[in-house]
């Protein structure tokens, strides 16, 4: 496997960072804090950061959620030099806009024969005795389907995975906790690369993302800790640079739980209706890592 070493060679030369947030809700410190930090990144490296939306989730994604992540954005003081409002070189900046390059990839999967079609449901995964839960708590896929060929699913609901060999190790050095390691068979299985309703995969559309984009560091939560494992396989077998990670520690509530977007009362929008300012916010929320609030 490709070695973290190697990622900086592999991509431009300048600084390219990201913000890459859902529509799926109203943002909250917990993002303002991550999106900070990648800012400042960018601004102490001299490079350029790119806003990317990430609008695949077309149950949960709203416009006016768009437009609400947008002004908040610009509200804390969020800058960014490309992004789905401005336009910029590696556009469209939309991910429901960006189709055609996620097929092309998964075109160039199947070429490699890593791939296969997978017509389980997640409830048969679940119901697997033979099916634990990864890191993440997604199931570990059984392998039911991986004999499959495209003719055994034609007229059939299914999905599409990558084919991986249990037991191999990703390792890669985080610029937040250092060296990080994920075992194949015990932390995660074969994953969904191209979903049964015909879209990529939030793993697929990233990696393709950030190689098109030319983005040489993310800046994140450590949730996606091991997404960035799943990721680093699919940017090896798609033969594209590899990104440097960062990932941030997250904010947690009064009882221990990570903030999510249904947490209403810490989102920027209802601190900004209360009368905080951005700079309040930061001071209040930002100097300590892994807070309870």
């Amino acid at each position: 496997m490709k070695g973290v070493s190697t990622v900086e060679t592999g991509a431009t030369s300048v600084y390219r960072g990201r913000l890459a947030p859902s529509p799926t809700g109203l943002l909250h410190v917990g993002h303002a804090r991550t999106f900070w930090k990648a800012q400042q990144r960018a601004l102490a490296a001299g490079g350029r950061l790119v806003l990317r939306n990430d609008d695949l989730d077309f149950q949960r994604c709203k416009p006016a959620f768009k437009e609400a992540m947008m002004e908040d954005m610009r509200w804390f003081g969020l800058q960014w030099q490309e992004g789905p409002d401005i336009g910029g070189e590696f556009g469209p900046y939309c991910q429901s806009e960006r189709h055609s390059l996620y097929l092309e990839a998964l075109k160039a999967l199947q070429a490699t024969g890593r791939i296969y079609p997978c017509t389980c449901s997640r409830k048969d995964i679940q119901s697997s005795a033979s099916a634990p839960h990864a890191t993440d708590d997604e199931p570990i896929y059984p392998g039911t389907c991986r004999n499959k060929k495209w003719p055994d699913v034609a007229g059939r609901n299914h999905c599409w995975r990558l084919r991986l060999t249990v037991g191999e190790e990703i390792a890669f050095v985080d610029g937040q906790f250092g060296p990080v390691k994920y075992v194949v068979g015990k932390d995660f299985g074969d994953f969904v690369v191209w979903r049964p309703d015909q879209v990529a995969s939030y793993q697929l559309a990233t990696v393709v993302d950030d190689a098109s984009m030319r983005i040489t560091e993310v800046v994140r939560g450590a949730d996606l800790l091991i997404s960035t494992a799943r990721q680093i396989l699919l940017f090896n077998t798609l033969d594209l640079p590899i990104p440097i990670f960062r990932h941030c520690e997250l904010m947690t509530d009064a009882t221990g739980a990570r903030l999510a977007k249904r947490t209403d009362g810490l989102s920027l929008r209802h601190l900004r209706e209360q009368g905080m300012t951005p700079e309040e916010i930061r001071e209040k929320f930002f100097n300590i890592e892994n807070k309870r609030l």
